[in-house]
């Protein structure tokens, strides 16, 4: 019996896209370890010589991961819109890479984790492996149409981790049977792992105060200029731990200012969970990876939703809002007030928390599972027309004579 190849699709914009495709390998690679799972970058497939990187010395998305951590996001929307026409003026041109990597790879199962491209991977692999089963797992909590990530008139499979997403696929008018809810976003391994630990002693350790209210404060991988501002409004009232990431120049301005309040600061990490475990709520983004990594930890979130927040980021302020699980103001100059509204409201949000148990990453390879499965009744219904009895779970051999098809 043939391997079974699973291609999980990425690209390095906002980094949230390549963890949870590197998170989902690794629960693959636990759960069916019969598999072969391989991630992908797209832009290696559409741009493996890197001519792009040699003619401007940069990847394609270096600028965007430079804009968001200087938070120069105003005016994203329009911006996402010139994006989509021009990767919509493309469709030619990325086809035949693609159709040509499909090709030469042969997966059985390809998984996008990336939006806007979803119109492009689809009918690539269509063309090339007429057959092959093509899932778009959203990393965002809600879709912001059109085309960003579900396209409407593909046969393909969604898999949703809200209720608005759910519905959003199934207005557009796709197949219910190819539109699966998961409970949430998929999060890395390490968050679903229990910590022993102590948090009044290692609070104590860390020159934290052991039994005072302690804000997390996480703007991605490379921290953001917000930070600075968030502490000096604080410095006088609440205990906080900045998790800086690999931005050294912020850590050090951060433990430059003056504070009232004890104050961690702390530079690029991979034990994040551990410092939520030490933490009662979290500042930061709304973004879909980190505010699901923090209410997976228990704790309730502040954050703010307006002109700068990036377009399909908005809706994460409202199911933070409909689920209680929270506080959304328009500015961080007022996070003083929002600390105040969020503490003393701490035991309710808390609760609401607790309420959201998400298992998204447990859920979502038997969903792909049962996609494979489902392609594979499909297959020997077509086997029963055409007369190509192959025995069930037998791979049928790429037909070399006919450029871009697979038979069976």
């Amino acid at each position: 019996m043939s391997t079974t190849t699973v291609d999980l699709i990425y690209f390095n914009a906002g980094g949230g896209h390549r963890a949870s495709a590197v998170a989902l390998e690794a629960a693959l690679q636990r759960q069916r370890p019969s598999w072969r799972v391989r991630t992908v970058d797209l832009f290696a497939i559409l741009d493996p010589q890197e001519r792009f990187r040699a003619l401007t010395g940069s990847r394609p998305e270096d600028w965007y991961n430079k804009r968001l951590a200087r938070g120069w996001t105003l005016g994203m929307t329009q911006e996402l819109k010139l994006l989509q026409a021009a990767i919509r003026l493309g469709h030619p041109m990325l086809m035949r890479p693609l159709q040509q990597h499909w090709l030469r790879t042969e997966p059985d199962l390809v998984v996008s984790l990336i939006p806007n491209f979803n119109r492009a991977l689809y009918q690539s692999l269509a063309g090339a492996l007429p057959g092959v089963p093509y899932a778009t797992l959203l990393t965002d909590l809600a879709d912001l149409p059109p085309n960003f990530w579900i396209e409407a008139g593909q046969p393909q499979h969604f898999i949703c981790g809200t209720p608005r997403a759910v519905e959003q696929a199934l207005a557009l008018g796709h197949d219910p049977q190819r539109v699966h809810a998961s409970s949430g976003m998929i999060l890395r391994p390490e968050f679903y792992e229990p910590i022993a630990l102590d948090r009044c002693a290692e609070r104590s350790r860390l020159g934290l105060d052991p039994n005072r209210p302690t804000g997390l404060v996480l703007f991605g991988g490379h921290g953001s200029r917000t930070m600075l501002g968030i502490a000096q409004r604080l410095a006088a009232t609440t205990q906080t731990i900045f998790l800086c990431g690999h931005n050294q120049a912020l850590a050090a301005k951060l433990r430059a200012l003056p504070s009232v309040a004890p104050r961690l600061v702390v530079e690029f990490t991979s034990s994040i969970p551990y410092y939520m475990r030490l933490a009662d709520f979290f500042i930061g983004k709304p973004g879909p990876g980190s505010i699901s990594e923090a209410v997976q930890q228990g704790l309730p979130v502040i954050v703010i939703d307006n002109a700068w927040t990036m377009p399909q980021e908005r809706y994460n302020a409202e199911w933070i809002r409909d689920n209680g699980l929270g506080v959304v103001h328009t500015s961080f100059r007022t996070i003083d007030q929002a600390v105040a509204h969020l503490l003393g409201k701490l035991e309710a949000f808390q609760a609401n928390v607790r309420r959201i148990d998400n298992r998204a990453l447990f859920e979502v390879p038997d969903i792909l599972a049962a996609i494979l499965a489902q392609a594979s009744t499909v297959t020997r219904a077509d086997a029963l027309r055409t007369g190509d009895f192959r025995a069930p779970g037998v791979a049928p051999e790429p037909d070399r004579s006919r450029t871009g098809t697979r038979t069976g």
